[in-house]
C-alpha cells in the first residue's frame, strides 16, 4: 500500500525549506522518530536532487518527500524594471566587491522536466509542490511510479484547485509561515486569513487530508490544528537550528538575536513574498523591490551568499516564521519528540 499523510505515527512534517535548510539528515531524523521529513529540490539541480534522496534512503528506512517548486513565467515585461533595481542594488555589492548579473526575461524552469523524471524512475514515497500546481501528466506518471502527492494552499481557490487535479492531500500554508509564501499567482498579495480560518474554509469545500502550516511552533498550537481538522501540522522555523539544519550561522544566530524583533512579508530578495526577519536590507529596498520571479532570485543570489559568508545578517534572507524565537538548537529527533509529547499532553 502507497504511504498515506494521513496515517503517521507521529503526525508532524518537517517543511521542506529551499536554498539549504533541508538536508537528508534533517529530512531521516524527523522520520526516523515517525513524522514526515522533507527534502527541497527548488534550486537544485536534478542530479543534487536525485544525490539528497540517495543519501536520505541511507540514513532512514523511513517515508520521506521531496518538494519541487512548479515552474511558471516571468513576470510580464519584468527587464526594465529588474534593471532599475539592481541599479539600487550597485552600493551593496560594491562592498562585497561582487558583480550583480544583469537580467534577462527568460523564465526559470529549474530543470523541472528532469526532476520529473527522476522521480518517476526513481520514486520516493511523497511528492510535494510549492508556486502552483502541475499538469495532469505529471500527476499521472508520479501516481503511476507510486508516489503520493501533495499541493501547497494558501486560499480556498487553490485548495479547491488542487484538489481537482488530483492530488492525495493538502498542506494549507496560514500568513505566519516563514519564507516564501506558497501563492500560485506569483504577482498576487498573499492572503492574510489566519490558519484557523483557512483550515476551517478549506474544510468545507475540499475532502482530501489537509495539513496545517505556518506560525506553529509548540505542542499547544500543533494540539489546535489537529482538534480542528488537520491530520497533521507541518513546521519549518523551529528546525532552522537543529542539529542537522543547513541554514547558515548567521541566519541560525539571527533567529534568537534581540536585534531582530518581528518579521515581514517582503519581495526583496526574490520578487516573490517571503516572510523573513526585518533588517537593513529589507528597510531600504522592500518599497521599490519589483514583483519580478525568478530575477530578483537570481539578481540578488550573489549578494546574499556573500552576506551569509561575511557573517552580515543585516543583507542576508532570513526567512523566518512568526514564531522564530521558538526555534531550538537540539537534534531534530528530540525536537520532533519533544513537540509530539507537548502535544499529546495539550489536548488530555
Amino acid at each position: 500500500m502507497p504511504f498515506q499523510p494521513d496515517r503517521l505515527s507521529v503526525p508532524l512534517v518537517q517543511a521542506p525549506m529551499a536554498g539549504g535548510a533541508s538536508t537528508p539528515e534533517l529530512a531521516a531524523a524527523v522520520s526516523e522518530v515517525g513524522g514526515l521529513g522533507f527534502l527541497a529540490a527548488g534550486y537544485r539541480t536534478a542530479q543534487g536532487m536525485r544525490e539528497q534522496i540517495v543519501r536520505t534512503r541511507e540514513l532512514t528506512g523511513g517515508p520521506f518527500g521531496v518538494n519541487l517548486f512548479v515552474p511558471g513565467p516571468p513576470a510580464p515585461s519584468s527587464a526594465g524594471a529588474v534593471a532599475t533595481y539592481r541599479e539600487e542594488l550597485l552600493a551593496d555589492a560594491a562592498e562585497y566587491g561582487i558583480t550583480l548579473p544583469v537580467p534577462t526575461d527568460e523564465g526559470d524552469d529549474d530543470e523541472w522536466d528532469e526532476k520529473v523524471d527522476v522521480l518517476v524512475r526513481e520514486p520516493v514515497p511523497v511528492v510535494s509542490f510549492t508556486f502552483g500546481l502541475p499538469g495532469a501528466s505529471v500527476v499521472e506518471a508520479l501516481h503511476r511510479a507510486g508516489s503520493q502527492l501533495i499541493g501547497t494552499a494558501t486560499t480556498v481557490a487553490e485548495a479547491e484547485a488542487a484538489e481537482a487535479i488530483g492530488v492525495d492531500a493538502l498542506c494549507l500554508q496560514g500568513p505566519d509561515a516563514g519564507g516564501h509564501r506558497a501563492t500560485h499567482d506569483a504577482g498576487a498579495e498573499p492572503s492574510d486569513l489566519p490558519l484557523p480560518d483557512l483550515l476551517a474554509a478549506v474544510r468545507e469545500r475540499v475532502r482530501i487530508p489537509l495539513i496545517a502550516a505556518g506560525g506553529l511552533g509548540t505542542g499547544e498550537d500543533i494540539a489546535a490544528v489537529l482538534a480542528a481538522g488537520a491530520v497533521a501540522a507541518q513546521l519549518g522555523t523551529v528546525y532552522l537550528r537543529t542539529h542537522e539544519s543547513g541554514a547558515s550561522r548567521t541566519h541560525q544566530d539571527a533567529l534568537v538575536d534581540p536585534r531582530f524583533t518581528e518579521t515581514v512579508v517582503t519581495r526583496a530578495f526574490s520578487g516573490r513574498p517571503a516572510r523573513g526577519l526585518r533588517n537593513r536590507f529589507i528597510d531600504a529596498h522592500d518599497a521599490t523591490a519589483p514583483d519580478a520571479y525568478p530575477q530578483v532570485h537570481h539578481l540578488t543570489k550573489g549578494l546574499r551568499a556573500a552576506a551569509a559568508k561575511s557573517g552580515d545578517a543585516e543583507r542576508l534572507h532570513l526567512w523566518a516564521g512568526s514564531r522564530h524565537r521558538l526555534a531550538r538548537a537540539v537534534p531534530a529527533a528530540a525536537l520532533t519528540r519533544d513537540l509530539w509529547e507537548e502535544t499529546r499532553a495539550g489536548a488530555r
